[in-house]
């Protein structure tokens, strides 16, 4: 299939991150982009800014006449029901429908293609490769699973793009329809059980992964993971690796180190983002601008004034009185990561947690994890579970994770008398915790904290 060729594209599922860096990639070649999804959401009323039509209700009426044509392309997320009315509609009529991961696979066979994979690390390490290109002058398009801060989109494009930096979804074995030439990896720690059933499973998936780099292509693998290809390129911020961090200092809350590769020490590399696991991130993209022959100071510029991903350690309120930091953690190493790295640079300070579970699957499969990672914390706010495209599970409830949390000062709340439960707690660093819906709350949140912090001065 020639996806310049086509002319109507309509997404059952438009507003998820990685389905709307789709859309966007059709708008940019001028195509007619429709579809459907459950909730009006800011990131919905951006694509209707950008052209999209879209409407909220699964009716058949409601697809556009101009995207009841054959010749209209139909893309669908997993995530989307079966007993979906308008998915079932475009099947029973004979339309071609793709998943998402197959339209992104055909776009790599015609690329140059980075693939960033890894249970966690991906969104952020592949938003700081695409900019670290753009910055420095190597043209790309990006298919990002977050909102880049620096491009203010998921998506990035250019008419004279060099390589298609993507980020590579586990989940589902998506990234199994992937053709990359350079693939990163960040992580494989257990995650998605209810698709691959044991850890074991998950590993071979992303063996199958980089075996589908090309005889010329390269692994640039997080030291210590136990994958095989025949030219791997490791890297760390904690251990000795082809590419390593040393002199780690902390000023000013952000990350200078020094970076060691198989050829040079560079000093001085800056991350414009707090926390070891970013060090850890621009380490992988230091190494990936080397392979694509990047010089030094274009890689330091590039990741001193990488700003960031929407979601990912984001800072919402940051004053001498009052920390609040917003993150999608939602796997125990996430969360284990964002509480330590918090802990670290606010060592004197309390630390208070909202979190949202996200999928009865993963609660289960991690409850003493999670607890475990939870009781980092010195005092939490426990929402209920963020059921996404799952039904509930007999047992598997937030209550069950709050019972196995070790810390005194912990509580379910709901999400209406959460801001209620805030104003009465003296905050000191606030993080909210989550990939559900849990983002909804941010700005409520950050303008409650506000004009607090404002009445207590006057």
């Amino acid at each position: 299939m020639n996806l310049n060729n086509i002319h109507n594209v309509y997404f059952v599922g438009i507003g998820g991150i990685g389905m709307s860096a789709v859309a966007r990639y059709f708008l940019s070649k001028d195509a007619s982009v429709a579809g459907y999804d459950r909730n009006s959401t800011p990131l919905t009323d951006a694509l209707e800014d950008e052209g999209c039509m879209i409407h909220f209700e699964d009716a058949i009426n409601e697809i556009p006449k101009s995207h009841k044509h054959n010749d209209t392309l139909v893309i669908y997320t997993p995530a989307i029901a079966e007993d979906n009315d308008e998915l079932n509609f475009f099947r029973e009529n004979g339309f071609t429908i793709l998943k998402r991961s197959e339209i992104l696979g055909l776009i790599t066979q015609k690329s140059f293609t980075i693939g960033v994979a890894g249970t966690h690390g991906k969104t952020t390490t592949s938003t700081m490769i695409a900019y670290l290109l753009d910055d420095s002058g190597y043209s790309c398009d990006a298919f990002l699973g977050g909102i880049s801060s620096n491009f203010k989109s998921n998506f990035v494009f250019s008419n004279k793009a060099k390589a298609t930096v993507i980020e590579a979804d586990e989940y589902d074995r998506s990234f199994l329809t992937l053709s990359p030439n350079i693939a990163v990896v960040t992580s494989t720690d257990a995650d998605h059980l209810d698709i691959y059933n044991e850890h074991d499973g998950l590993l071979t998936s992303f063996q199958d992964y980089v075996n589908k780099l090309p005889e010329n292509g390269t692994l640039v693998l997080r030291k210590g993971l136990n994958l095989n290809s025949d030219n791997i390129v490791t890297y760390s911020a904690t251990e000795k690796a082809d590419y390593y961090a040393v002199n780690i200092q902390i000023i000013d809350g952000i990350y200078s180190f020094d970076v060691q590769t198989p050829t040079q020490l560079v000093k001085n590399v800056k991350v414009g983002l707090p926390g070891l696991h970013n060090v850890e991130n621009a380490i992988a993209a230091f190494a990936v601008g080397e392979l694509l022959q990047l010089s030094e100071n274009k890689i330091k510029n590039g990741l001193a004034t990488f700003k960031g991903v929407k979601r990912r350690f984001e800072y919402q309120v940051k004053t001498n009185d009052v920390i609040y930091i917003d993150d999608y953690a939602h796997h125990p190493e996430e969360l284990k990561a964002c509480i330590s790295s918090v802990r670290m640079m606010y060592p004197a300070k309390k630390i208070t947690g909202v979190f949202q579970p996200h999928l009865y699957t993963r609660t289960r499969d991690f409850a003493n994890e999670f607890s475990e990672s939870l009781s980092l914390l010195d005092e939490l706010f426990l929402l209920d579970i963020y059921p996404a495209r799952e039904l509930p599970i007999e047992g598997v409830t937030s209550q069950m994770l709050l019972e196995n949390i070790t810390i005194e000062k912990k509580e379910l709340v709901t999400k209406e008398e959460l801001i209620k439960k805030l104003n009465i707690k003296n905050i000191e660093v606030l993080l909210t915790l989550g990939a559900g819906d849990i983002d909804t709350l941010v700005n409520p949140i950050k303008e409650s904290l506000e004009s607090y912090r404002l009445e207590s001065n006057i």
